[in-house]
């Protein structure tokens, strides 16, 4: 380098033609040029060597100079092995194969280094020698540093999953019915998936529950759990809720724009609850950004991707929305790959009991209050009770009798009146009696139907119904053909 420097700095012999006379401004400029080379060359950390083709050392700088103990610029013209011992720069200049992160053992020290062939017109011209670390024990430190790292990005994405969690896992839900079990069981396999999950069953059963563990159990733990409740955001407000607007896009409308909740469930899970009614114009809408994952915001024209997992819910039945054509075949089925039906309490009824008590233990917690128990003649009127609002009415009549009360049993009459008073009318017509006797009539005249037509289609026809919707009743009262 300091040869160079000095050739460039030399005044022309007077000989020399005036086209090969550098300007003083073009001498300048290179003799700067040169000097920051200089600096950068030799203010690296690690050692860096440059040889010609056959292994003379063409640039050497002063930190390898300093950590072998020799001049750099003496070593200027010498073979690479004169200088360093093992050296391997000749080897690389005649082979033209590149040797990255090698060991090289130098002075009793294991050393890591880059030898790089350097190429003009497809020919090696010269080998670019670097010395990554002083002695490998920098490795060493390195790995320890990094293992420190690992360890500290470890326990901010715990944080974050903690605060970004859900409120439910699969271990919450409460039951020890087959139902149960078995609903547990396919969500889980549904947690290795990003497959749509469709949620139903009636109100009160626990549907957002399920899908809070669905999302908690799987890979996108970390990311948001983004809730639209599509009957609860009014008709003229839903497009806007679900994609987000620019500024300006409408009167009311915020400054700074606001993202939608596609954009909000980007990496996470989006959760559609009553998807039933969801109004019939913004079905295609909703359809098409679940098939092709990108949408634009309202009074936008930037299109944005978004890579969510979605988990609708409803209890409404969509296969008689779909026959009454309330909800489109297409959406139906694009939401209808993994089902889950979560039965009503009343069909299940061993999960009463262990729902009583883990509820009882959580409130008397919640509350502050010593263990709360209930007593025989409470607990048989509770797993009497044909409990049309599910689980959240027991959370209710749960809270009701707590409230109430003076020791620390729960005796029938901290019961609600209606609760006691259904086991005193347990012998008269009940709502469950009415609609069973509708749905034994309802198969009564399907069994009916199918026996004099010998046809899924014409029985359909006859009855006045969709032959999709036709196909399910079958399946939901197990007739058999």
């Amino acid at each position: 380098m300091d040869t160079l420097y000095r050739a460039v700095a030399d005044t022309p012999d007077e000989g020399t033609s005036a086209r090969e006379i550098l300007s003083r401004e073009e001498k300048t400029s290179l003799i700067e040029q040169l000097e920051l080379f200089k600096l950068v060359f030799d203010n690296f950390y690690n050692g860096i060597i440059v040889t010609d083709a056959e292994g003379y050392i063409l640039l050497f700088n002063k930190p390898y100079g300093e950590f072998l103990g020799i001049e750099p610029d003496q070593q200027i013209g010498k073979h690479c092995t004169e200088v360093v011992e093992n050296s391997r720069m000749h080897i690389v200049g005649k082979t033209g194969i590149a040797e990255i992160n090698q060991v090289h053992r130098i002075m009793g020290q294991d050393m890591i280094v880059q030898r790089i062939p350097l190429r003009k017109n497809d020919k090696v011209i010269a080998v670019f020698g670097h010395v990554m670390f002083r002695d490998v024990r920098d490795l060493g430190k390195l790995a320890k540093k990094l293992s420190h790292l690992e360890s500290k990005v470890k326990l901010y994405e715990q944080e974050l999953m903690n605060l970004r969690s859900t409120k439910y896992t699969l271990e919450s839900i409460i039951g020890n019915s087959s139902a149960i079990r078995a609903i547990k069981k396919d969500a889980l396999k549904a947690t290795a998936n990003n497959f749509p999950v469709l949620i139903t069953g009636e109100s009160g059963t626990g549907k957002e529950l399920f899908a809070q563990a669905i999302h908690h159990a799987s890979c996108r733990r970390l990311y948001p759990f983004v809730r639209i409740n599509c009957a609860a955001i009014p008709k003229e407000l839903i497009e806007s809720e679900i994609f987000g607007y620019e500024r300006g896009a409408f009167t009311g409308a915020k400054a700074e724009g606001k993202p939608g909740k596609f954009e909000i469930a980007n990496r996470g899970t989006l959760f559609l609850d009553e998807i039933g009614d969801m109004p019939l114009e913004m079905q295609p809408k909703l359809l098409r950004v679940l098939e092709e994952k990108e949408f634009e915001r309202l009074g936008g024209t930037r299109v944005i991707r978004s890579d969510f997992r979605v988990i609708a819910a409803t209890n409404k039945d969509l296969g008689d929305l779909v026959a009454q054509e309330k909800f489109r075949t297409d959406l139906y089925y694009r939401l209808n790959v993994i089902h889950l039906h979560i039965p009503p309490l009343r069909e299940r009824r061993d999960d009463i009991a262990p729902l009583i008590s883990h509820l009882l233990k959580k409130m008397s917690q919640e509350a502050t209050f010593s263990e709360v128990s209930i007593d025989q003649e409470a607990m048989r009127i509770l797993l009497s009770y044909h409990w049309p609002g599910n689980v959240r009415e027991l959370v209710n009549v749960l809270e009701c009798a707590l409230s109430s009360l003076e020791k620390d049993t729960i005796q029938a009459c901290d019961l609600p009146f209606h609760v006691r008073r259904s086991r005193e009318q347990a012998a008269a017509p009940s709502y469950q009696c009415l609609k069973d006797e509708q749905m034994n009539a309802e198969k009564k005249a399907i069994v009916k139907a199918l026996k004099e037509t010998r046809s899924k289609s014409e029985a359909a026809r006859k009855l006045g119904i969709h032959r999709t919707l036709l196909y399910k009743k079958i399946r939901k009262y197990q007739i058999c053909l």
